[in-house]
């Protein structure tokens, strides 16, 4: 009786933890993985894309972005962590979804948001970013997105629109996220956590500010049904329930 009383609880905790977190019912049959790229759909028009950055203090980091498409357009959402990796993608999306990629949209200044921004440039891929992200990417000697934004971006995408909005400090004083209102999807880029994350990297980070800001993120987007964070695995609103509780000033 013992035995059973705890396996019910196990099986009612990983349901409470999980619950909220998206299944994968769309056809994956396009998903690639290589050493420098893994690609795998999220729903019906949206891809997560993940590179690998080499750090210091974190080692070999996953680092996720996202893909948008319909009627052979896509716009991107964070480059790949090196050039050859951003190369990769962009042949990826044309070959196999049979896009353009109309635009690339840098979330913050970071390595892991525009290092392989110079290849889209390369194309003929226009950049859009935070107009502190341009500031900040000026100040560091990386490469420049060309296109500003205060607050608020909207793109068309085939006959469907994405968004890029900023809602203040947390990860970076620049942090944006991504909104695609077709399937309710947001990238949260490095503002958002996965399940079970450390504070990571806070280097430029506004940590008093960090909560308020995803709660603004979360009021903005209640019906939110995926939620792909700048690193790890994607998952449901609880990605901001997490983050919240994890930065909340004590």
């Amino acid at each position: 009786m013992t035995f059973m009383i705890k396996y019910i609880s196990l099986v009612l905790i990983s349901l409470f933890v999980s619950g909220s977190k998206p299944t994968q019912t769309a056809d994956t049959s396009k998903n690639t993985e290589s050493q420098t790229l893994v690609v795998q759909k999220i729903a019906g028009h949206v891809y997560q894309h993940i590179s690998f950055l080499q750090t210091q203090s974190f080692g070999r980091v996953g680092c996720n972005g996202m893909i948008v498409y319909d009627k052979n357009e896509a716009v991107i959402f964070d480059t790949p962590a090196s050039n050859s990796a951003s190369v990769e993608l962009i042949d990826w999306v044309g070959k196999n979804l049979k896009c353009k990629v109309k635009a690339v949209i840098p979330t913050h200044f970071h390595a892991d948001c525009l290092a392989g921004l110079e290849e889209f440039h390369k194309r003929g891929i226009p950049s859009y970013a935070h107009k502190a992200t341009i500031k900040m990417a000026e100040l560091r000697h990386h490469a420049i997105p060309q296109n500003g934004f205060d607050h608020l971006l909207g793109l068309k995408v085939g006959d469907k629109k994405v968004f890029a909005r900023y809602f203040g400090e947390g990860h970076t004083k620049d942090n944006v996220i991504g909104y695609f209102p077709g399937e309710k999807v947001v990238f949260g880029g490095c503002l958002i956590k996965e399940w079970g994350a450390g504070k990571g990297n806070l280097e430029d980070a506004n940590v008093q500010a960090w909560s308020a800001t995803v709660a603004k993120l979360k009021e903005k987007y209640p019906d939110t049904k995926f939620v792909i964070p700048g690193h790890g695995k994607a998952g449901g609103t609880e990605l901001f329930d997490y983050t919240i509780r994890l930065f909340e000033p004590k």
